[in-house]
């Protein structure tokens, strides 16, 4: 594929990521909630790597690589998402973000869902899955140590965020456990293994796309998601939220890895 062909490709999977968000976005005007976006986004990224496949023409084993991680990954978090909203209801920080836009500018909760939640989030789930798409463009070279390195990183990173995941739900669900900090398992090492494991499956599949031309442009996917998740709408936000209802989410903090697993600290 050309140049003109990839930015033909990248173009109409933007269009279709776009389509489906603003769909999305009449429902939740139905609903008068957005909180089911999260479910949504990586069932997006999934989309737009399935809408790839039949276009482009690359190694066969890098595109099956890419596709069945990327769906695992997608599929095992959109549903365990959708099943926490279902559970818990609207997400506070969707629920803060409408209240100030209505506060602050007088915007109606279609405007500012639109605006400030589906667009975005249509936005963001096309480029950090830029691996899984850009990945794909390329016939050679085939796998190498490096594409199949990357592979192991991702399925790590799945397992550590399914783990985590997990170990949150059932800490959940004790009543027992109510105004506590879960600090055993994998959040004795890391306050965020769910996140951690995120952005070890994305730069597991930036490793698989790398080892093409097309796909080593492809780096903003990766370093876009773990800026979010360190430094803008993911640890800060969600810990900000936490520390409010915990009462020793402070001590937790100060001896715990923000993201990257690492033994506590001593008292």
């Amino acid at each position: 594929m050309g140049i003109t062909d990839i930015i033909l490709l990248l173009g109409l999977n933007l269009a279709l990521i776009v389509a489906v968000m603003v769909g999305l976005w009449g429902v939740s005007l139905r609903l008068k909630d957005v909180s089911f976006v999260d479910a949504v986004w990586p069932l997006g990224m999934l989309m737009l790597a399935l809408a790839t496949w039949p276009r482009t023409d690359g190694d066969e084993t890098r595109r099956f690589l890419l596709l069945w991680l990327v769906g695992i990954w997608a599929i095992r978090l959109g549903v365990h998402l959708f099943r926490r909203w279902r559970v818990y209801g609207a997400d506070g920080r969707y629920v803060s973000l409408v209240e100030r836009q209505e506060e602050k500018k007088g915007w109606s909760f279609a405007k500012t869902a639109l605006l400030f939640v589906f667009l975005p989030q249509a936005v963001l789930a096309w480029l950090t899955s830029l691996p899984v798409q850009l990945g794909q463009v390329a016939p050679d070279p085939g796998v190498g140590w490096i594409g199949w390195a990357g592979a192991g990183l991702a399925v790590v990173g799945i397992a550590f965020e399914s783990i985590g995941d997990a170990q949150l739900s059932a800490f959940r669900k004790d009543p027992a456990n109510k105004g506590k900090v879960l600090d055993t398992g994998l959040w004795r090492y890391t306050r965020h293994p769910n996140y951690f494991g995120d952005a070890c499956v994305w730069w597991g599949l930036y490793a698989i796309a790398a080892e093409t031309t097309p796909g080593l442009w492809s780096i903003a996917g990766p370093i876009f998601l773990t800026f979010t998740l360190t430094r803008w709408s993911g640890i800060g936000i969600t810990e900000k939220a936490v520390s409010k209802s915990r009462p020793g989410y402070a001590d937790y903090v100060a001896r715990t890895s923000a993201f990257i697993p690492w033994p506590p600290k001593k008292a």
